[in-house]
């Protein structure tokens, strides 16, 4: 498969690895490949999301 292919792997093993509980570090790519942006991309959808301020303090 073509980069394509393995960006979605990526992003699907990143997911995964997320649902899974696994530390962000866990991640098996190297700090300058384009899979690693991928995978934590993936990884960062399955996480909960901090509500935004509403200003009403």
């Amino acid at each position: 498969m073509g980069a394509r292919g393995d960006i979605i792997r990526a992003v699907v093993a990143g997911r995964q690895a997320g649902r899974n509980g696994d530390p962000v570090t866990a991640c098996p790519y190297p700090a300058t490949s384009l899979l690693r942006t991928a995978w934590i991309k993936g990884y960062t959808e399955t996480k909960p999301r901090d509500p935004a301020p509403d200003g009403d303090d």
